[in-house]
């Protein structure tokens, strides 16, 4: 019948299945405390402790900076953004030379950053970092 109000129980319902769908785009944005990260790259010079927790051949994720590093089997290190580009989450774990996004099953390449499986196709970004006095220092020069 047109101009009849739904019943109680209707509205309740549809009120709850909307609070349910509004908490998943919560999950995927950007602005989210659920693993998501807000700037890719430091502002600021970030101390990651000592150099030598990064050993020649391997790579380390730095997660609560955000930051993924790779020392070279020469010695070179090289820092790449942990934050996902497909959706903004921080990766969770290196395997091998491949890290892993755990929000959408993206991996990327420890080394180039290459996005290597989908979801996301762009490259992590690359972060300046350097050794000083046997710490590494990642972003801008102070």
């Amino acid at each position: 019948m047109p101009g009849k109000a739904a019943a109680r129980r209707t509205v309740l319902k549809g009120a709850a299945l909307a609070g349910t769908a509004g908490l998943g785009a919560t999950a995927c944005s950007t602005e989210s405390d659920l693993g998501h990260a807000k700037s890719p790259t430091p502002t600021a010079p970030v101390d990651l402790g000592e150099a030598s927790a990064v050993p020649a051949g391997s790579s380390k994720l730095y997660r609560e900076q955000r930051l993924v590093v790779t020392c070279s089997k020469d010695g070179d290190y090289s820092a790449l953004s942990a934050q996902c580009t497909h959706a903004g989450c921080v990766l969770d774990k290196i395997v091998g030379d491949e890290a892993n996004c755990p929000c959408h099953g993206s991996r990327f390449n420890v080394t180039s950053g290459a996005a290597i499986k989908g979801p996301a196709s762009v490259p992590l970004p690359k972060v300046p970092v350097r050794v000083e006095n046997g710490k590494l220092i990642a972003g801008p020069e102070a």
